[in-house]
């Protein structure tokens, strides 16, 4: 189910969106490694980063929005005395902030994404397990590489090198070990 109200605390959520009228949205490298860059700086405050994927027209996320406990106990300086921010308007930043960026380096204006950007709530493990696959094996789907392993904007990468802020050890966990997560991609040629 598409829930478009707000993100509720400690939950997971498949985040996607793509461009209005499906343009692209990331048109050279520097743009995805851009959007990357801003991920970390909007979301990872609020949220843990299990899988991810940037298509040239859209992207998918895997999420868990942190708890109200986990953010009070690591707060950032700029939030003493103020509520904690919103998940929903942490993301709405990092929308904002590329879009910017993008119809500046493109001399465009209006929108990039569509609104409202698209979450559905993963609830069980089978769930998030099909949605890291789903994420990873998107570029296949689409055609935009004969094998998804060859995706360079995508975690699947990191699950080998370790890298790109992702809960990488919670996910194998999911999956039962690093030989079972190879396995559930249709396994290593």
């Amino acid at each position: 189910m598409v829930d478009h109200e707000s993100l509720h605390f400690g939950s997971f959520y498949h985040i996607y969106n793509r461009g209005i009228n499906r343009e692209r949205i990331f048109v050279e490298e520097t743009n995805f490694d851009y959007f990357l860059k801003l991920i970390k700086k909007h979301v990872l405050a609020i949220a843990n980063k299990y899988a991810y994927c940037l298509l040239n027209n859209h992207f998918h996320l895997l999420v868990r929005i942190k708890s109200e406990k986990e953010l009070i106990n690591n707060f950032e300086e700029d939030w003493l005395g103020t509520d904690i921010p919103q998940p929903s308007q942490k993301f709405s930043n990092l929308f904002n902030a590329y879009s910017k960026a993008f119809n500046k380096r493109y001399s465009r204006t209006g929108g990039l994404f569509q609104r409202p950007f698209r979450r559905i709530i993963v609830t069980t493990d089978e769930q998030l397990i099909q949605v890291v696959i789903y994420i990873h094996r998107n570029p296949e789907k689409h055609g935009i590489v004969n094998d998804f392993r060859d995706w360079k904007y995508s975690s699947f990468d990191a699950f080998y090198s370790g890298f790109n802020f992702i809960e990488r050890n919670e996910v194998l966990d999911w999956f039962g070990g690093f030989t079972e997560f190879e396995y559930a991609h249709g396994g290593i040629e």
